[in-house]
């Protein structure tokens, strides 16, 4: 038994079999292991398997499937890819060195590197004066607020981390796989430009302590001597000379080798930590034994110490009167008599406490803000100050200590912010975690923690131990230029001044090694085209190309050389991830999503909104201009991801979101039909196929594009012919066929293939099931059948007229496009002509409707449209003129307007002519019983003495040619053959030896036409046959000969044609009947859309 299985499912496509071509899924869930069918029968040979065998290709025994969980890679899915694809690019490569499992757990893999990567070089150079400036009040407020921020991220970052086995990739990866590639590409982005103009910011902080604290002999530029904007330049000059030197020097550690920066990470942390005991030590120290550190004070206005060398005016020398440097600095002599500066010479000198220490009570004097314009005096409060209130405010820059910007308390915020960023560090080295989903909560929170600790007890500790005015000495100009927080440490200022400059250019390696990592994951994820350069690197997976693009976007920030300035525009970059990061964890948990099982419970949908709503309002307090470019720049990478089309799917949370909202909009159109004004073509294109599933009506889908301009529901159906089971495959090619035709001609919308016994019933069910709710389509084209007199098509236009009385049972408008071979493709260009519309019955606006979106395609737009309708003879046609136009006004539509007028007429010999012939031919198909080939035959002969009879022109030679052929076709016949058409026909007697009745040309002229109506009524004239024909066929006939005629006159020339389309004969015995009468209808015209209205009105005058 077990053979017979085996033997069978090989046949059927086994293990060896290629099936459908599509690679398996890479995922430790299925079993790859290709085995032969005795090994098979061998491997589960007692192990009762035998029920489950023959799919154990597709649904490996669970043993196996637990053995391989144990070997799950690690690597994100992208890293995988790209490796893959380069392997199979160089060949087989040796084998690698076993990977070691990762070690690192909670401490040093999270916690410390976070730690690391948010203390950095605002702690040290910027925080004191944010304090001064914005006052302990305003200052903690910055930090409760930013701080807020990141704990709130890292809450909503902890439940995605922990929801499933995290990738190496840490932070991108988590955003990219919850929120779908446009956005993960975005915000990757975003966090890659973050982090690297965080490293421009540490290398700029870095070149600051360097030049201002350690060695400023070292500048280039020279300060001495220069004020204002001079000194403001030749510093940024200097920043800039200094970081670029510095920059290139990291970007050659880092490219020579990263280990040796791993390495030195941990001496940076240490730097780090030692600076803030110290710092902590020092507020101690000024609690019991203050330092000695004083300032000296002009009035309330603080002076800079270059500028003195003693804090007073005078000194006493053995009882003599001597002038100090500061003398000589505001007065233009030595001299007790010299002519002094105003203000030096009505304020008196005063030396203050700089750190009064945490028991001096000067807390109550910081507590609040003393925001500053760019050049203004730092002034102490509380002192006497004697000003002339006509002198500059801004003068002396020699001799105080001035405000180098303007403050704000936005500014403050943009400044500050990227203290507290680097909470993704732990997130980031997920790879090397042993327990990743237990770590990297507990490490990011508890490393937020201690950071927002530290960062908050240090606003309130600055402003109880230290002066206002050396708080705001942004640069300690007035302390011997002094690192302002240095002066607090204890127990040097140099342990904060070599930590600092140590931990920034630790910090400036690791954003110049996380970057280019970050942007090489993006670029081998392969969603933005244009980066996957940047995906390769050295031999050993270094990413060279990424390193240098990393490079040159920092020496942008660089170049800028503020590090006031940089500060804000990374804060822009990390809040937009932040924001990001919130927003994917409060989609995934409000869509309830089944794979959304976080480990981590202690989080709420509202908390990630919250933190979406701080990031976003951080944004804007920061800087509303940098908000806006930030976005813009996220949102051109988010469109051009989705434009070139990101074939990735990651199951992502905006895929739910999508669902979600498409069941909630299909909910409220199911409430009730649209109103008029909202109504438009929602139309299902019927298409038929070839034997090798291709489309035989491309044309169909290129008209469809230009009605529907790719607004509202298209639906591309076709139906094939056959069982499911045995011509699925069929069905996928069709469809495969449908969905290229479309994105060719770019036609928005969905394919449907139905198999079916017979494509009647395939059509029928197309027709009636397609669309979803309320998003069905209310509109049906088909291609008008052609060839259908021939015997083969003849079931085909069986099926047309079926779909004419389907879709007026189901109230749904018709569009039959007429010789759709000679339709414009949407890349041609009409500049001149017509779009003509015959408005003969109305049908509820559908003739005006349809050509008004016609045009607004470029095909159509130098169209004009033209209106005619008739007018009988009983009507006031002048009046139907002016009635149409003051319609067609209020529908707003431009328009010709022209109507035409229809004289009653008698019916010609030629329609009597033409409406016998279509009853002879319908009759002999429907009545006669013969065989197959005879009934051909039959046709063939009728055919042949129908064109006889209606080709005969009014030349005499001519109609006795053609009467002599008539008759030998059908003398031809065998005897018993036209005996029966006798018999069979007896309402219709025929002769074939008869006289032919008078012909006129059907292009005749009105002359011809006159002839003719008195022929028809000379009763002498009249043949035996004419007086037998069905009344009603011989007025429709009429009627169609008489629409052409004048349609032909006045629309022979136009680019398009609507018309209305008569309706089905109710009963089916008129179906050939009703073809020819809408074959009379459109003869002799181009491109003829015949159209008919659902029943409804699709077209109002109101607003």
């Amino acid at each position: 038994m077990l053979n017979n299985m085996t033997d069978c499912e090989e046949a059927e496509g086994g293990p060896n079999s290629q099936g459908d071509g599509n690679p398996k899924e890479s995922s430790p869930f299925i079993n790859s292991s290709a085995a032969t069918d005795a090994e098979k029968s061998q491997q589960y040979d007692g192990k009762n398997m035998a029920l489950f065998e023959e799919e154990m290709d597709t649904s490996p025994m669970v043993s196996s499937l637990l053995s391989s969980l144990a070997n799950y890679s690690n690597l994100p899915t992208g890293s995988k890819e790209h490796e893959e694809a380069e392997n199979n690019e160089e060949g087989a490569r040796p084998s690698k060195k076993p990977v070691k499992a990762p070690q690192l757990g909670t401490l040093m893999g999270v916690y410390l590197p976070c730690i690391q990567n948010i203390f950095g070089v605002i702690l040290f150079l910027r925080m004191t004066w944010m304090v001064g400036i914005g006052g302990v009040f305003g200052s903690f407020i910055i930090v409760f607020m930013c701080c807020s921020t990141t704990m709130l991220t890292a809450i909503s970052m902890s439940a995605i981390a922990t929801n499933g086995v995290v990738p190496a990739g840490g932070s991108y990866y988590m955003i990219s796989r919850s929120l779908g590639p446009e956005f993960g590409g975005a915000v990757g982005i975003c966090f890659y430009l973050g982090t690297t103009f965080a490293g421009a910011m540490y290398i700029l902080g870095c070149i600051e302590i360097l030049l201002i604290y350690i060695v400023p002999q070292a500048a280039i530029f020279k300060l001495e001597g220069l004020e204002g904007a001079e000194a403001e330049a030749a510093l940024l000059n200097n920043m800039r000379v200094y970081g670029t030197i510095v920059l290139s020097f990291m970007a050659l550690v880092v490219f020579v080798g990263v280990k040796y920066v791993n390495k030195l990470a941990l001496v940076f942390l240490a730097c780090v930590i030692l600076s803030i005991l110290a710092v902590y030590a020092g507020v101690i120290k000024t609690a019991l034994d203050p330092p000695v550190f004083p300032v000296c004070l002009l009035g309330n206005r603080t002076l800079l110490s270059k500028g003195y060398d003693i804090c007073a005016k005078v000194i006493e020398i053995d009882n003599d009167t001597v002038t100090t440097k500061l003398w000589r600095t505001f007065c233009d002599s030595d001299s007790l008599n010299a002519t002094c500066d105003d203000y030096f010479t009505n304020n008196n000198v005063t030396e203050i406490q700089g750190i009064p220490g945490v028991t001096s009570g000067i807390l109550a004097e910081n507590l609040f803000g003393n925001y500053l314009e760019k050049g203004m005096f730092l002034e102490k409060r509380g002192l006497p100050s004697d000003a002339d209130p006509d002198s500059p405010t801004t003068s002396g820059s020699t001799r105080y200590v001035l405000a180098d910007i303007t403050s704000f308390f936005t500014l403050l915020v943009g400044i500050y912010f990227p203290s507290v960023t680097g909470i993704m560090a732990g997130s980031n080295r997920s790879g090397d975690l042993r327990d990743a989903q237990r770590s990297i909560p507990i490490g990011t929170i508890a490393a937020i923690t201690t950071t927002s600790t530290v960062y908050m007890s240090c606003v309130v500790l600055f402003g109880a131990c230290i002066e206002g005015v050396v708080l705001r000495d942004k640069f300690g100009e007035g302390v011997n230029g002094n690192l302002v927080i240095g002066t607090l440490a204890w127990p040097s200022p140099w342990v904060i001044v070599i930590g600092s400059f140590f931990s920034t250019c630790g910090a400036g390696l690791q954003s110049l090694t996380g970057a280019p990592r970050l942007l090489q994951a993006i670029s081998r994820d392969g969603i933005i085209p244009f980066l996957r350069v940047f995906g390769h690197g050295k031999a050993n997976g270094e990413p060279t190309w990424a390193l240098l693009l990393t490079a040159s976007i920092c020496e942008i920030g660089i170049i800028i050389a503020s590090l006031d300035a940089v500060a804000p525009i990374l804060s822009m970059f990390f809040l937009m991830c932040y924001m990001f990061v919130n927003l994917a964890c409060a989609l995934q948990t409000l869509l309830r999503t089944p794979n959304w099982r976080p480990r981590f419970k202690f989080y709420h949908w509202a908390l990630s909104f919250l933190g979406m709503s701080l990031c976003l309002s951080l944004m804007f307090i920061c800087s509303w201009y940098y908000a806006i470019v930030a976005m813009g720049i996220a949102s051109c990478i988010y469109k051009y991801i989705e434009f070139c089309g990101a074939e990735k799917e990651w199951g992502d949370g905006i895929r739910g979101i999508s669902l979600s909202a498409a069941r909630f909009a299909l909910m409220r159109l199911e409430e009730g039909p649209p109103h008029t004004k909202n109504w438009r073509p929602q139309i299902m294109v019927l298409v038929s196929v070839d034997a090798e599933q291709n489309i035989e009506q491309p044309r169909l889908l290129s008209l469809t594009n230009q009605l529907k301009a790719g607004k509202g529901l298209t639906i591309v159906g076709t139906s094939v012919q056959g069982t499911f089971l045995d011509n699925y495959t069929e069905a996928q090619r069709a469809d495969q066929s449908l969905r290229k035709l479309m994105e060719t001609e770019r036609v928005k919308g969905f394919s449907q293939v139905v198999i079916s016994s017979n494509l009647r019933d395939g059509t029928s069910h197309l027709v009636q099931v397609g669309g979803l709710g309320g998003l069905k389509h209310n509109t049906v084209m088909v291609s008008w059948p052609k060839n259908w007199k021939q015997p083969e098509y003849h079931q085909e236009f069986r099926n047309f007229i079926e779909v004419v009385r389907e879709t007026t049972i189901a109230s749904m408008a018709l569009l039959v496009p007429k010789n759709i071979h000679s339709y414009p493709s949407n890349g041609e260009r009409f500049t001149e002509g017509h779009i003509d519309v015959w408005w003969i019955v109305h049908d509820g606006g559908m003739l005006m409707l349809l050509p008004f979106l016609l045009r607004q395609h470029k095909v159509w737009r130098k169209c004009k449209m033209r209106i005619f309708t008739v007018a009988q003879m009983d009507d006031n046609s002048i009046q139907m003129k002016k009635d149409l136009i003051t319609f067609l006004y209020h529908l707003r539509i431009d328009a010709e307007v022209e109507v035409v007028e229809m004289h009653d007429s008698d019916v010609s010999a030629y329609t009597y002519e033409k409406t016998l012939i279509m009853e002879q031919r319908s009759q002999i198909l429907k009545q006669m019983h013969l065989t197959k080939n005879e009934m051909e035959r039959e046709i063939q002969s009728i055919t042949d003495s129908s064109r006889g009879s209606i080709r005969r022109k009014n030349q005499p030679g001519l109609r006795s040619q053609h009467s002599t052929e008539e008759g030998a076709s059908v003398a031809e016949k065998p005897e018993d053959e036209v005996q029966l058409i006798h018999s069979k026909n007896a309402s219709t007697p025929t002769s074939p030896t008869g006289p032919a009745p008078p012909t006129v040309d059907n292009k005749g002229s009105d002359k011809g036409q006159t002839a003719n109506a008195e022929a028809g009524k000379d009763p002498f004239n009249m043949k035996p046959e004419w007086e037998n024909l069905n009344q009603t066929d011989l007025r429709r006939m009429h009627t169609a000969m008489r629409l052409n005629e004048v349609i032909t006159k006045k629309s022979k020339e136009a680019k398009l044609l609507l018309l209305n389309m008569p309706g089905p004969p109710k009963n089916r015995v008129g179906d050939e009947n009703y073809m020819e009468f809408l074959e009379v209808l459109t003869e002799g015209l181009n491109r003829v859309l015949l159209v008919r209205g659902g029943g409804r009105e699709v077209i109002t005058i109101y607003s």
